[in-house]
Order: structure tokens, then C-alpha cells, then sequence
């Protein structure tokens, strides 16, 4: 824009080979392709933020409005325009054209011309024709802090981190499993692929037969994912990639599949999950399929003295009372506290579980966004085995629920290692139970702008032996985490059970409760191995 608000823009012209009609998400007709050269024009009555195609002097203008067009490259001669436009107070639908230059700088000049128009007229508040004023913010962005979201797209732009997950062969050879088993479900589909990344699940739904799959992806991993697509010749004709969230994106077509990773951490950790279920609401049919169709969180209580004695003993350096001259032990309080607000990712013995897991289930067929904004989980168990209990354990599996085979993806302990590990949360004051003992309590997740979650954790000891039924609390300890900020421990499980009643915890300030039962102070708390976790998934299968 030049000059002050309000000021008509330059009418700028770009003379193109011919544009191709899509057909709306609302229509069943055919596509039509124009054979005579056609004319954009940027521009509009009043100086409105307008594109219009024309192909004769006499004919029609085909009019796109700026603010809700978007625009994507299909290749170096051509790309598509897609606009949303309102059908009714309620219901809208998409439109757009196939656009073919005659060489690849008018492409340039013809997409930096409408990026320009756009930016001007919309994100620095041009005066529109109904004279208001917008700036078009996202939903993304309402909810997502800038800083959060840049670091999370820079992260998903590079290659390494990319390659880490394609390397995770229980993730990708799963996916793969579950989109070749199901070509049902995807030959002669429309599938979107929500934060596409490298591409290589439109590449999967392509193998399967799909009739055409858009990749959207924000982060600059866009770019790549069109360089490897354009590598597979045979599957890239049918792979339209679409760089942008997608809260925002216009698609031509409705979709009859959407497939996705949208998992992080302990299953909602960066909180993408949201951004699938809203790809469910504007992109997919009705009776569309989702892969993954459900997810499912898993919790048990675990007994692990050495992972407890270790994060405890890192305070230890605030016990300094001459450090270089200074006493540090002033702040020893709030560092032990911190070190225990750290979830611990790693791998871990599923003999260290002191009980059988719950599940709390997530189904992304019909979950609303805003119940992932507060996640509460009741939990209640009842120990197999005498021991310290140190915290909660979690890890989550997905189910690709196809039309052929029904697949699992899991992350439980005692099941290949994949790069999400597991997750457990540790209480600073442990509880002691015995065999037979309930112990209940509450999971509650509550999203944050930094794209995560903060964890409030209780658990609870009841009364055992006589007196139990009357239902008393004998012990009780709670903590609060930051999904976002784990201690990434990566160690791999021990082979043998290890000894609960170890003597290293000496080096640290005693942190047992007042109240431990007598009884229990010459107790055998060594584990025993308690359920497989793998036999307790497919109990809930």
C-alpha cells in the first residue's frame, strides 16, 4: 500500500496461459479449463482487496476476494487460488482455479504481487468495503503464545529432527502397516494430511491408491516436503502441498480421511491434538475416517528408588554453605521443588509398577476442542505388592481403527522403545502401601499458551486392614509439573527388578511422611513382577 489509509491501489496486471476451475466443496460438477489466454487483475471497485481473473472483454469477471484467498504453488508454472466464501451466516464454502503462467519469474511476480495486496490491505488495516477493519488473527494464534509457536515451527522445519522421527521404525513402519492394511479406506479418497512434514504419510496414503492428498504443514518443512514428493514422480501428481496451519487453510474438497501424528508427550504434550480435531470439523465428510481414530492414556503407580534418590540428590548443590564465600542453602528448598516439577521421559521396567494400569480414552471421532483444554482423570488403584510408591507412571497408545485391520500404535513399557518413551511424574514426600492397599487420586491437566500442559498430581493412600471399610486417608502427597519442561532422561530399562529398600537415599534430607505405619519399617519391599503391561493392553483391547 502507498499513501495514507483509504488510498486506491495501482490496478496491477499479469497476462496467464489459462486458469482451471475446481470444483466447490459444495458441487458435484466437473472442473472447466479455459483455452484462451486469461487476465488477473489486482484491483476491484473502491480499491478493494480483489483478484479477478477475466478471459474476454465481454465476459465475467471471476472475482476472489483477498481477505479469506489463499494461495499455494503446485509447481514452478503453476499454482492454486482458493477463496472461502459466505454462503449463509452459518454455513461457507470454498471455491478456487488452477492457474498456469507462461514462465516461472511471472509466477514469482504474480504470487509476491498478491502476498504484497494482501499484506497491505489486511494485516496493516486497510479500510475494506464495509468499512471495518481486520486483521484476520487465527485461532492459533488467539490461543498460542508467538514465541511458543515460532520455536515450535522452527524446531519442525529442520531435517534432523524430522529424521529422528522417521527413524522411530515402531512410529513410521506402524503408520505404514495401518495405511496398506486399510487401502480400502484410501484408494479413490480425498485425504488431508494435518502437519504434513516431511510428507512422507501422503506419500503412504498416495501408495494406497488415494485420488488426492493435501499436505498442510506451517513450519518451513512445506518446502522439503515439495522437494521429496517431486522425487516420487509416480505418487507426486496426486500430492498437493499446502503450507499453512490449519485454522487457516482453504481446501477445495471435503475429505474423506484425514491421517496425521499429532502425539507428543504423554499424548497431548504441544497440544496438536486440538488442531485435529479442528481439521475434523472444517475438512473432513461426515462419515469421514480418522487416522488415528482414538488415543488412550495409561497411569499406574511405580516404585523407583534410584530414579527418586537421583532427582533429589541434583538440589544437593544448594546445600553449599560457602560457595566461592556465599551460602546458597536459601534457595535449596525451591531447587529440590523444582527438580520434582520436572516429568521424567524415559524408558522404564514395567516391574517397577506396584499396580494394574487405568486408561482415560480420548476419541478424536467426536472429542470437541475445548475438552482438551482441561483434562481431569479420577484415578483409584489397589497395590499387587508392598512398596515406597514414588509417583505415577504414563504412556498412551493410538488405535487406527480401519475398515480391514484394526491397529495399535503403543508407547507402554516392555513394548519397543519409540521416541515418545515414557513419562512419569514424581511425588517429593512418596507413599508407603502394601499389598492390597487402595490408593486413589487425581490427574488434572490444564493447557497452557506455551503449547503444553501444567500437571496437578494427588495420590492418596486409604486405610488397610481392620478399620479399612471405614474409607480414612492415611497419607497423601501432590505435586505440580510442567509438561513443557521435562527432564528427558532417556535411560533404558534395567533387566532384573531392582531392590526398593536401598540405603543411597542417605545423602539426602529425609523426606518420609510422619505418619509411615510401624509395620512397615522392616517390610520386604522388594517388587515382584507385577502384570506385563503388554498383557494388560490387550486385556483392554
Amino acid at each position: 500500500m502507498e499513501g495514507s489509509l483509504g488510498q486506491k491501489h495501482e490496478h496491477h496486471e499479469f497476462t496467464l496461459v489459462s486458469i482451471s476451475k475446481l470444483p466447490s466443496s459444495t458441487s458435484t460438477s466437473s472442473s472447466s479449463t479455459s483455452s484462451t489466454p486469461v487476465v488477473a487483475r489486482f484491483g476491484g471497485e473502491s480499491g478493494a482487496a480483489e483478484l479477478r481473473f477475466r478471459q474476454e472483454a465481454d465476459s465475467d469477471d471471476l472475482a476472489f476476494d483477498l481477505r479469506t484467498s489463499q494461495i499455494f504453488r503446485l509447481g514452478s508454472v503453476q499454482s492454486v487460488c482458493i477463496s472461502k466464501d459466505d454462503v449463509t451466516k452459518e454455513k461457507s464454502h470454498s471455491r478456487g482455479v488452477t492457474i498456469q503462467f507462461r514462465n516461472e519469474e511471472e509466477s514469482s511476480a504474480f504470487h509476491s504481487a498478491f502476498d504484497k495486496r494482501k499484506e497491505d490491505d489486511i494485516v496493516q488495516g486497510t479500510h475494506l468495503p464495509n468499512g471495518t477493519i481486520s486483521s484476520l488473527k487465527s485461532k492459533f494464534d488467539d490461543k498460542i503464545e508467538s514465541s511458543s509457536a515460532k520455536m515450535y515451527f522452527h524446531y519442525y522445519g529442520q531435517l534432523l529432527h524430522q529424521q529422528n522421527m522417521l527413524q522411530d521404525y515402531v512410529r513410521t513402519g506402524t503408520y505404514y502397516a495401518a495405511v496398506m492394511e486399510n487401502r480400502a479406506d484410501f484408494t479413490g479418497r480425498v485425504v488431508v494430511d494435518v502437519g504434513a512434514g516431511s510428507g512422507i504419510l501422503s506419500l503412504f496414503a498416495a501408495q494406497a491408491g488415494a485420488k488426492h492428498v493435501y499436505a498442510v504443514e506451517a513450519s518451513e518443512m512445506a518446502e522439503y516436503a515439495r522437494v521429496l514428493i517431486a522425487g516420487n514422480p509416480a505418487l507426486s501428481q496426486r500430492i498437493t502441498v499446502i503450507k499453512g496451519k490449519v485454522e487457516d487453510v482453504e481446501l477445495p474438497e471435503k475429505a474423506d480421511i484425514l491421517i496425521s501424528e499429532p502425539m507428543g508427550t504423554l499424548l497431548v504434550n504441544e497440544r496438536m491434538l486440538e488442531s485435529y480435531v479442528i481439521a475434523r470439523d472444517r475438512f473432513l465428510h461426515q462419515n469421514g475416517k480418522m487416522f488415528p481414530t482414538i488415543g488412550r492414556i495409561h497411569m499406574a503407580p511405580f516404585s523407583d528408588e534410584y530414579l527418586f534418590v537421583e532427582v533429589a540428590n541434583k538440589a544437593l548443590f544448594w546445600q553449599q554453605q560457602n560457595y566461592y564465600g556465599v551460602d546458597l542453602t536459601a534457595l535449596y528448598g525451591s531447587a529440590f521443588q523444582g527438580y520434582f516439577s520436572q516429568p521424567v521421559v524415559d524408558a522404564f521396567d514395567s516391574r517397577l509398577l506396584v499396580a494394574p494400569s487405568i486408561s482415560h480414552v480420548l476419541d478424536f471421532t467426536n472429542i470437541k476442542e475445548e475438552e482438551l483444554y482441561d483434562i481431569d482423570i479420577p484415578l483409584k488403584f489397589v497395590a499387587t505388592v508392598g512398596a515406597r510408591v514414588h509417583g505415577l507412571a504414563c504412556w498412551f497408545d493410538v488405535l487406527f481403527n480401519g475398515s480391514t485391520v484394526q491397529r495399535w500404535l503403543t508407547t507402554a513399557p516392555g513394548a519397543p522403545t519409540t521416541h515418545w518413551y515414557q513419562l512419569r511424574c514424581i511425588l517429593s514426600q512418596p507413599l508407603y502401601v502394601m499389598a492390597g492397599q487402595e490408593i486413589t487420586g487425581r490427574l488434572h491437566m490444564v493447557a497452557h499458551s506455551a503449547q503444553s500442559y501444567t500437571i496437578h498430581l494427588t495420590l492418596s493412600a486409604k486405610m488397610w486392614g481392620p478399620g479399612a471399610e471405614q474409607g480414612g486417608i492415611l497419607q497423601s502427597s501432590s505435586c505440580k509439573l510442567d509438561l513443557k519442561e521435562p527432564y528427558y532422561r532417556m535411560s533404558q530399562p534395567q533387566a532384573n527388578p531392582v531392590v526398593q529398600d536401598q540405603q543411597q537415599h542417605q545423602l539426602i534430607p529425609t523426606q518420609d511422611l510422619p505418619n509411615q505405619p510401624k509395620d512397615l519399617e522392616d517390610a520386604d519391599l522388594m517388587l515382584h513382577a507385577s502384570p506385563n503391561s503388554g498383557a494388560l493392553l490387550n486385556s483392554l483391547i
